[in-house]
């Protein structure tokens, strides 16, 4: 059966929704969490406004652009260059901590549950907020990554100590030259680890996740799972959003629920399984505690 375009839709905030929410969380033999940039945004890691102004400024007045987003898509005309602005934006968005505690919230709530993450998020904040390496699944990528920008070969290189060195010796947006990161197989540059193109690497660690995910799903097959949508818009629907609804409607014993600020919804189909509500992610999981 093919599902609707959403039609089922919740009151911002509702007590009734989130109390629904809550005897889900408590009755569920699993929790899967589905989580998208909204989950970010809601924990302060926001990619405009202030916290782009605050740290951006300079790349913002010569180029024009208003937004780290933009920012990553800039065709800049050297590499220097280049990692002037993504060793900002990935010490900025991987290696501080995100200004609000929504990750822990949510870890406090799921922590004695069997559960698993399904993300697109590439910021870490799982992990730094004490969720096991194991049950995580980046399917994007991660901002703590390099890869061959070929990719002449299917490897992947934590990046920490070079992004820290192109931080400290930064001057005018650019770095020096030789912190520039080369692939150490062919030695063209070095680019980050995330899902832009058909140049994307998944190395063994991204296959095994995925197997971890599969082998999950398939173990809690017929079960009161609870499938847990935050902040996931409809950018890459394909990869959290229809697969949740599709699990939801196959089995009447689950539950899909969406926390969205502006945008939580649900097919007709599984109108009775779902429980959607439009309000700020963090907000609903102090509730919910």
């Amino acid at each position: 059966m093919s599902l609707k375009i959403p039609t089922s839709k919740s009151m911002i905030g509702s007590s009734e929704q989130i109390e629904r929410l809550r005897e889900a969380l408590d009755t569920a033999d699993a929790v899967v969490i589905g989580a998208g940039a909204g989950l970010s945004t809601s924990a302060g890691f926001s990619y405009s406004g202030k916290r782009f102004e605050e740290n951006f400024s300079d790349f913002e007045r010569k180029y024009g652009f208003h937004d780290m987003y933009s920012g990553g898509f800039y065709p800049y005309e050297t590499l220097e260059e280049f990692w002037g602005f993504w060793s900002r934006n990935i010490w900025l968005n991987r290696y501080t901590d995100a200004p609000k505690p929504v990750y822990q919230d949510l870890y406090e709530l799921i922590k004695d549950k069997d559960y698993f993450v399904l993300t697109t998020n590439v910021d870490h904040c799982f992990q730094k907020a004490g969720f096991d390496k194991k049950c995580l699944f980046y399917t994007q990528g991660d901002y703590g990554l390099f890869q061959c920008s070929e990719p002449c070969h299917q490897k992947t290189y934590d990046n920490e100590e070079a992004i820290r060195k192109m931080m400290e010796a930064q001057e005018n947006m650019w770095i020096p030259s030789d912190l520039v990161p080369r692939c150490p197989i062919c030695g063209k540059p070095m680019n980050m680890n995330l899902r832009c193109d058909d140049t994307f690497v998944e190395d063994e660690g991204w296959h095994q996740a995925a197997e971890r995910y599969s082998e999950f799903i398939r173990r809690h097959e017929g079960l009161r799972t609870l499938y847990l949508e935050l902040g996931v818009g409809f950018n890459t629907p394909a990869i959290i959003k229809y697969p949740f609804w599709q699990m939801t409607l196959k089995n009447p014993s689950e539950t899909y629920a969406c926390i969205n600020y502006g945008d939580a919804a649900s097919p007709s189909q599984i109108e009775r399984q779902s429980i959607c509500i439009d309000d700020d992610i963090g907000r609903v999981l102090k509730k919910l505690k």
